[in-house]
């Protein structure tokens, strides 16, 4: 607008007179422009190369808004004084009730440094003979009128700061020189080259804006990956690269039966009391399970068969169709080797999901109640345990985690079973990432697969590895109400070498 442009104008004829401006502030004076206002004229014609700018910084000295009152009226403690008589012991809470005036702890004790009144419990009596001097005040209307803080003794302004009677203000001024650019009036500039300008050679004519380059672009606000999710598309394509199928895996309310029966858990295992498993209030029960299926599936739970005796119990129809938040993804698993049970004839196959899983668990630094399992499934003729430890060697190596322990476990529905152990270099030990084992005869041959078929199935925690690979040593700073999403925000790419080393 024409205010700004006649105030470029006069900071440019000013410069031209006189070469260099070594303090900004002078121009404010002789000009009687705004601090802000000039500061804003200044930076413009920086832009365009007019000038050129050296920050000089210095602190001073602002009243705070009960300074200024003090400057104005007097301190607390010197009004206070003036109010209470010579001689007379006045009560506190009297005097607070007769002047709306608080004696606080502050005021009384600048009253007996300054030996103007004698205190006793909830009493305070002015000396008689005393005459105060009120230097605080003083000090402050100095401040006013000339706010360099050097001017005054430390301990006083340090002590008005503790009261809160002064605070300090950073002030930026300017030496300004002349730019590469420098003109006695700023000059119209093309903010671009445009066709009008190309077709009638008027460009020839004008003088254009300089573009800085260099110059940082404004940051984008877009979103950003979480570190599970970075390390989920790279354990995915992991998967893809070894061969496997992925598995749908979007219901996350699962029927007990395919979370536990279909996998020759028995009913009454710890596993599916409400302590270990979030269980569906409505709809409590699943309508969908296949009636000669969950016969055979029965009959392997009650009286056993294939090599087995069973579990000796009366099996409830109505427990295993009870709805949960399920515990892992086996329960797909299960429904996918079913389906692969069914077909006229076996073909082997090697199938993997990742998706989010729900135990009753105690949170700590690695449990959380609900976290992602990464799932895999190898069904072929007359594979076993060797297949399995050679499998996850490789599939570990390619996601950067090459010291494993292997220790045997207990697991309903798989035998022989594994536990699987990462180094994490942070927590300095192994920490659990997963469990597997060969798929029982009881659970597969119900399904309707072979006999001379096997299935190697595990489970590993997403969580786990991320943690390993990001140096987590909290699972709670990863996933849930206590992560950090500024970190989302800044955490590194995920790359993890897919070479043998």
């Amino acid at each position: 607008d024409a205010e700004k442009k006649d105030l470029q104008n006069t900071v440019l004829k000013k410069l031209e007179e006189v070469e260099t401006i070594e303090n900004s502030e002078s121009l404010e004076t002789e000009f009687n422009i705004g601090h802000d206002k000039l500061e804003s004229i200044l930076k413009s014609l920086v832009v365009d190369f007019y000038i050129e700018l050296q920050p000089i910084k210095r602190q001073e000295i602002r009243l705070t808004e009960e300074g200024q009152e003090c400057a104005e009226k007097g301190t607390p403690e010197f009004r206070i004084f003036n109010l209470l008589e010579p001689g007379v012991e006045t009560e506190k809470v009297d005097f607070h009730n007769t002047h709306g005036i608080e004696i606080t702890k502050q005021i009384i004790s600048k009253l007996k440094l300054n030996k103007w009144a004698n205190l006793g419990k909830s009493s305070v009596t002015r000396l008689e003979g005393v005459e105060a001097v009120d230097s605080d005040r003083a000090i402050l209307e100095e401040m006013l009128a000339d706010p360099t803080p050097t001017k005054y003794d430390n301990k006083k302004v340090k002590e008005l700061k503790n009261r809160k009677l002064i605070k300090f203000a950073s002030i930026t001024s300017y030496t300004i020189t002349k730019g590469v650019d420098f003109a006695p009036e700023v000059v119209e500039r093309e903010a671009e080259l445009t066709i009008d300008l190309l077709r009638n050679d008027e460009y020839k004519n004008k003088i254009f804006k300089k573009f800085n380059v260099l110059a940082k672009g404004i940051e984008i606000d877009g979103g950003h990956l979480h570190p599970l999710l970075k390390v989920r598309t790279l354990v995915r394509d992991i998967f893809f690269e070894m061969g496997f199928e992925e598995m749908e895996t979007g219901q996350y309310v699962e029927s007990s039966f395919w979370n536990f029966d279909a996998l020759f858990q028995p009913q009454q295992h710890p596993a599916r009391d409400a302590h270990d498993t979030f269980f569906i209030d409505e709809p409590k029960y699943t309508k969908e399970v296949p009636a000669d299926y969950m016969e055979r599936v029965k009959n392997t739970h009650e009286k056993g068969g294939y090599g087995s005796i069973g579990y000796d119990y009366d099996w409830s129809e109505d427990e295993a169709k009870k709805n949960i938040l399920r515990t892992h993804t086996t329960g797909v698993s299960s429904k996918v080797l079913y389906k692969l049970g069914q077909q006229e004839k076996f073909e082997p196959k090697k199938y993997f999901s990742i998706d989010r899983v729900f135990r009753n668990e105690t949170l700590d630094a690695t449990h959380l109640a609900e976290f992602h399992q990464v799932e895999g499934v190898v069904a072929d003729y007359n594979i076993g345990l060797s297949n399995l430890i050679e499998m996850f060697k490789v599939f570990f190596k390619k996601i950067g985690i090459d010291k494993l322990k292997f220790k045997p476990a207990y697991n309903p529905y798989t035998e022989p079973s594994l536990e699987i152990f990462g180094y994490h270099p942070k927590l300095g030990k192994y920490v659990e990432i997963g469990n597997s084992g060969v798929f029982r005869p009881e659970m597969l041959r119900p399904m309707g697969l072979p006999e001379n078929v096997n299935v190697l199935g595990w489970g590993l925690g997403l969580e786990r590895p991320t943690m390993i690979y990001y140096g987590i040593d909290n699972i709670r700073e990863l996933f849930g109400h206590q992560a950090d999403m500024k970190k989302t925000k800044s955490n590194s790419v995920c790359y993890m070498s897919t070479k043998d080393k």
